[in-house]
C-alpha cells in the first residue's frame, strides 16, 4: 500500500497532507514513526489511573499529532475526549475512550499495511 492509498484507507484527506510535507516519503516517515509514539499508552495508563489531568494531557497531545499527520478520525475523537476531560472532568470519558482505542487501533493495523 502506497501513502495516498493509506490515507484512502483510513478515510484523511491526502491532499491536505501534501499540503504540509514536501514528498510522500517525508510523510510516510512520520506516519511510520507514529508507530513508536507512546501518547496512546500514556493516554490508556492514565485512564486506568483515573488521573484525569494527565489523561487530558495525553488526549490533547494525541490530538494535536493527529491532526498534524492527517489521521482524521483519530483526530474527532481524541478532541471529543479532550473536551470531556477539559470540561467536564469525571463524567462521560470512559465511553469516549472506548471510542478513541477503537480508532487508534484500526489507525496501527492500517499503517502495518503500508511496510
Amino acid at each position: 500500500m502506497n501513502i495516498q492509498e493509506f490515507y484512502t484507507a483510513i478515510q484523511s484527506d491526502y491532499t491536505e497532507v501534501k499540503n504540509r510535507f514536501p514528498t510522500d516519503s517525508m510523510i510516510q516517515k512520520f506516519v511510520l514513526k507514529f508507530l513508536d509514539d507512546e501518547t496512546f499508552s500514556l493516554l490508556t495508563r492514565s485512564i486506568k489511573e483515573k488521573n484525569l489531568q494527565e489523561s487530558f494531557r495525553a488526549a490533547h497531545t494525541l490530538k494535536g499529532i493527529c491532526i498534524n499527520l492527517g489521521f482524521s478520525k483519530l483526530h474527532n475523537s481524541s478532541s471529543e475526549l479532550t473536551e470531556s476531560l477539559r470540561t467536564e472532568f469525571g463524567t462521560g470519558y470512559l465511553e469516549l475512550f472506548e471510542e478513541v482505542k477503537k480508532d487508534y487501533e484500526f489507525l496501527i493495523e492500517t499503517i502495518k499495511n503500508i511496510l
